[in-house]
């Protein structure tokens, strides 16, 4: 009988410790790759919510699964249709317009683009002459 212990509570351990494997640091392969799709399908729906596309939220997020972007965008899209929810513009600088877009300042106006009247020299009035000083 002492001989029956002294096997089985080893055994008894080692199927503990087992058990327990995620608490010494074991990944588990099923749950790591659920957490990858669903990260992926979040990361989708939000570019959708922002109004991005998305080749855009592929090339901003390179190592999330494109498959699982894809479905998050696809499902974001169809709830925003399904509930008339308007795009949510971000305000993360990769989501903001280029410079180019934005309204000019009077003196930069001026300087970038010339006014159809000055496209024309002939129809323009003469410039001042200079004064000497």
């Amino acid at each position: 009988m002492a001989q029956f212990f002294r096997n089985f509570v080893p055994v008894l351990l080692g199927c503990l410790l087992a058990a327990g494997c995620e608490q010494l640091g074991f990944p588990d392969p099923a749950k790591v790759e659920a957490a990858r799709e669903a990260e992926g399908r979040a990361i989708g729906g939000a570019c959708r919510h922002s109004g991005r596309a998305l080749e855009d939220c592929y090339k901003l997020n390179p190592k999330a699964s494109k498959a699982a972007i894809y479905a998050g965008w696809r499902d974001m899209d169809a709830y925003m249709r399904e509930n008339n929810i308007p795009i949510v513009p971000s305000s993360s600088s990769s989501a903001r317009k280029p410079a180019e877009d934005k309204p000019a300042t009077d003196e930069s106006a001026a300087k970038a683009k010339p006014s159809p009247a000055a496209a024309s020299p002939s129809d323009a009035p003469a410039a001042p002459a200079r004064r000497s000083t």
